[in-house]
């Protein structure tokens, strides 16, 4: 079976700019609610890209993610958490690998 490190950088790239296309698009998928599934969400990913060697800030990181500043992001699609999608959030990074 293959492994992840094994995918050729080119296949890699472009299948996060096509994830990221995507959750530019779904902004009816909030952050928190991907955090309390999968324990990631779009902040993470300009945090891992910032570990990986990109050059920017995190604010400039979160634009490349959002498709946009972060701050006009979360004004125009961000919705305030519940109490239950944040214990979910807390449960769900539990599960996480330590470093990710």
């Amino acid at each position: 079976m293959p492994a992840i490190d094994d995918l050729d950088d080119a296949a890699a790239a472009a299948a996060f700019r096509r994830l990221v296309r995507h959750l530019q698009h779904r902004h009816d998928a909030q952050n928190i609610e991907l955090m309390g599934l999968a324990g990631f969400c779009r902040n993470c990913l300009a945090d891992w890209i910032r570990d990986a060697g990109f050059p920017g800030d995190r604010a400039e990181a979160r634009a490349l993610i959002h498709g946009m500043p972060f701050d006009d992001w979360k004004a125009a699609y961000q919705t305030e958490a519940t109490p239950d999608q944040l214990a979910r959030m807390e449960e769900s990074l539990k599960k996480n690998a330590p470093g990710h």
